[in-house]
């Protein structure tokens, strides 16, 4: 493709992006195929010769938007949002087109300065501890996501707690603990069977009945009863917004137990804590100054930002790059020798990086700090207006806080009712009208359901809209009469 050709089909392709976005809202959230069928109207093999790049976007239209459930769509409401917008698809191409490969700062010097310096303007931004910052004992990257995070975190308190011998003699037949509650995020448990440490390091803390959080002085008993048995207490994970719920784990509290015990504590604030841009939210930080060894949260969920960009700091670096240096003879370079530099391949699993700063670098400079404010707000306001909807309706209950967001119900049902039944029910119907798509979890082992605002095309009327569909298809579900054990009626 010629500079002249990239030319002409990058328009176009800017044209079929700007063009999918208008009319995102008149498409079904959630897809209508089966299992094979998008491969199924795909050439069984592929051209001998290449092909016009409009039939590509002519596929694009025919075969990939039918296929896609609509992360974008203004009535997605799974998961957390993983929002993009237009100065992070620019920068995202911008980025592409440079073809940086920043592994040392050598290779890409502004890709790993303007790094540094978009994470600097992040811990401004957030109010995290001056410590983080890149001129200090600690620093921040961006890795593609928290659970990368989450694993170079347990690599680093596996450093510190081997006292470096871990990186040459391995872990050994020492024993350690993990300390987590079943509302933690799966990546901790991921992340103790990669670095082989086994799922048999993991420990489940208790979580507070009303709250969902951590319960600290269970934590405590727990390291205290592996202390008892010679086992090391190696890291801690409180989560700040956890994934069922937007639980917040007492941060303070976790850090005084890891404090005295030598724990790493590693706080996952992966979808809660771009919310600290507004000063009112600021709470979402307590304790991390004291206590964090390592931090994360994910601007590509809540703050405007294409996935993938996490972005990650830890309080001591030595501990994080003494673990993952690797330095064969075709990396050296006199910069990197100088010790003046920083290079990124040592704070990360694999060798290579994209130039993921650009985009981050975009969407503060387009949105500027009140921007990213007003859209954090809007999400919190909107998810209130929410929660007020159904707490005034006798058809639905509220089954957790709502503190950011989320907001997490179920339906009332009737005595001798599966009530989980009837909520799998509900949540099907809803997702298969096609104007709406939310995701479930379980409270107290019990199914319940959960919106999720806070989408870049999403307005408070689209939140709206989804409460209506709700309450229809709950109508329509109550009248049709539940069966505990077949839920006969349900047309």
């Amino acid at each position: 493709m010629t500079p002249q050709e990239f030319r002409q089909y990058g328009h176009a392709t800017v044209d079929w992006i700007a063009d999918y976005w208008e009319r995102l809202e008149s498409l079904p959230v959630a897809p209508d195929v089966e299992p094979g069928q998008v491969r199924s109207l795909l050439p069984a093999r592929p051209p001998e010769r290449g092909e016009p790049f409009e039939s590509l976007l002519r596929d694009m239209d025919d075969i990939v938007v039918p296929g896609l459930l609509h992360w974008q769509h203004p009535r997605f409401f799974g998961y957390f949002p993983a929002n993009t917008s237009g100065p992070a698809v620019l920068a995202d191409l911008l980025s592409a087109g440079l073809g940086v490969q920043g592994m040392s700062w050598a290779t890409g010097p502004a890709c790993t300065e303007m790094e540094e310096h978009v994470l600097d303007w992040l811990v401004e931004i957030l109010g995290l501890p001056d410590h983080f910052r890149s001129g200090s004992r600690g620093g921040g990257v961006i890795q593609d996501t928290a659970s990368s995070a989450l694993l170079v975190s347990l690599v680093a308190a596996l450093q510190r707690a081997g006292k470096g011998a871990v990186r040459s003699d391995g872990v050994g037949a020492r024993r350690y603990g993990i300390y987590v509650t079943a509302e933690t995020h799966s990546s901790a448990v991921k992340a103790a069977v990669i670095t082989g440490l086994g799922e048999r390091t993991v420990r489940y803390v208790r979580t507070d009945p009303a709250t969902l959080a951590l319960d600290a002085d269970h934590l405590r008993t727990l390291v205290l009863r592996d202390l008892a048995d010679d086992i090391t207490p190696l890291l801690a994970v409180a989560t700040v917004g956890t994934t069922s719920t937007t639980a917040v784990d007492p941060v303070a509290a976790i850090g005084r137990v890891s404090r005295e015990h030598g724990i790493w504590l590693h706080v996952d604030a992966a979808y809660a804590g771009v919310a600290a841009v507004c000063p009112e939210l600021r709470w979402l930080n307590d304790g991390v100054a004291e206590y964090a060894d390592s931090y994360c949260t994910n601007p590509h969920k809540w703050l405007l930002t294409n996935f993938d960009c996490d972005t990650f700091w830890v309080a001591d670096r030595a501990w994080l790059t003494g673990a993952l240096t690797i330095l064969p003879e075709y990396l050296r370079n006199a910069p990197s020798e100088s010790g003046l530099v920083t290079d990124y391949r040592n704070w990360q699993i694999p060798l290579g990086r994209r130039f993921r700063a650009l985009k981050l670098w975009a969407v503060i400079r387009w949105y500027g700090v009140e921007g990213l404010r007003r859209h954090i707000r809007e999400g919190v306001a909107t998810a209130a207006r929410l929660a007020e909807w159904i707490r005034a309706d006798e058809r639905f209950e509220l089954t957790a806080p709502h503190p950011l967001s989320l907001v997490c119900f179920r339906l009332r049902t009737p005595p001798g009712t599966d009530a989980d039944e009837a909520g799998r029910r509900l949540l099907d119907r809803v997702n298969a009208s096609g104007t709406t798509f939310l995701t479930h979890s379980r409270i107290d082992g019990r199914i319940t359901l959960r919106i999720a605002t806070g989408g870049t095309f999403t307005r408070p009327h689209h939140v709206e809209q989804a409460w209506q569909c709700l309450v229809r298809e709950a109508d329509r579900l109550l009248a049709s009469g539940l069966d505990q054990s077949h839920g006969r009626g349900a047309g």
